[in-house]
């Protein structure tokens, strides 16, 4: 059994490890420095639980390369984050109230305790697109070319900038919405590198990336310039830098988002002919 002096040191101690949780890691100083390193850690896991998946269930998992097992890991972790981002911020957007017009106060200056809350979180995100984009410039460019890094890059400072200022949560949300053809994209590459490029799957995976692309890329986006639009007299109280931010990211990202679509038509239009 344990002794007295043994159970007087491991309260000791667990008393230690709570002060040190309440007082540092969930400090309202540091929880944002917390979510970021929870954020890297949850990606390392992803990153690593995928890769034991994988090998316990792809028998050609194995003989993948190095590069080719860092880009498979890379996307299942992508996966998990994608999930996770979407379903926050389609409730928020969408199925919550917070950003109805039908209550009072601008809605770029909306918060509650769940926005709030998903703000912390979203420092998770923050951890992601940083482990995400140190993995694709470690790696370049097999990871993602230029386009990738600018679009990490751009991510990272929205996010960071709606979460300090306070300002234009909504349409944050609103673009993150776009991670939903993130699992779509890498379920393709899984095919692809599993060699079933000829699979019923991998044709049902193209039809739904190609309606989940035009939604959640092109259709979302011009739906955001739509309602800046028509609350531009509240959108012009933020400070100068949020309204570069909520004009320019999405301009840049819908650019870029109807250049990938063209180039997902065009993949789709040659699976189908090959088809037929």
């Amino acid at each position: 059994m344990m002794s007295t002096t043994s159970m007087l040191a491991a309260k000791a101690y667990k008393y230690k490890a709570e002060s040190l949780v309440k007082e540092y890691l969930l400090a309202d100083s540091y929880v944002s420095y917390t979510a970021v390193l929870g954020g890297i850690l949850m990606c390392k896991m992803a990153y690593d639980i995928t890769s034991l998946i994988s090998s316990l269930y792809y028998k050609g998992y194995g003989s993948l390369t190095k590069i080719q097992k860092l880009e498979w890991n890379n996307r299942g972790m992508s996966t998990v984050h994608a999930v996770f981002i979407t379903v926050m911020s389609v409730y928020l957007v969408f199925f919550s109230n917070l950003f109805s017009d039908q209550l009072d106060g601008p809605v770029t200056f909306r918060s509650s305790n769940l926005s709030n809350f998903t703000l912390g979180v979203k420092d998770v995100s923050v951890g992601y697109f940083m482990t995400d984009l140190a993995m694709i410039l470690w790696a370049y460019p097999s990871l993602g070319g230029m386009e990738y890094v600018l679009h990490h890059m751009l991510s990272l400072i929205s996010i960071v900038y709606a979460m300090y200022s306070g300002e234009g949560q909504l349409y944050t949300y609103m673009v993150l919405i776009s991670e939903t053809t993130t699992p779509g994209i890498n379920l393709r590459w899984f095919l692809d590198t599993a060699g079933l490029k000829k699979s019923k799957a991998y044709l049902v995976n193209g039809v739904t990336m190609f309606v989940a692309w035009l939604v959640a890329r092109i259709i979302l986006f011009v739906y955001l310039f739509y309602h800046i639009y028509f609350h531009y007299d509240q959108v012009k109280q933020m400070h100068t830098f949020s309204c570069i931010l909520i004009f320019a990211v999405p301009t840049i990202l819908l650019v870029m988002n109807t250049m990938w679509f063209a180039k997902i038509l065009r993949g789709l239009k040659k699976t189908l002919a090959k088809r037929q």
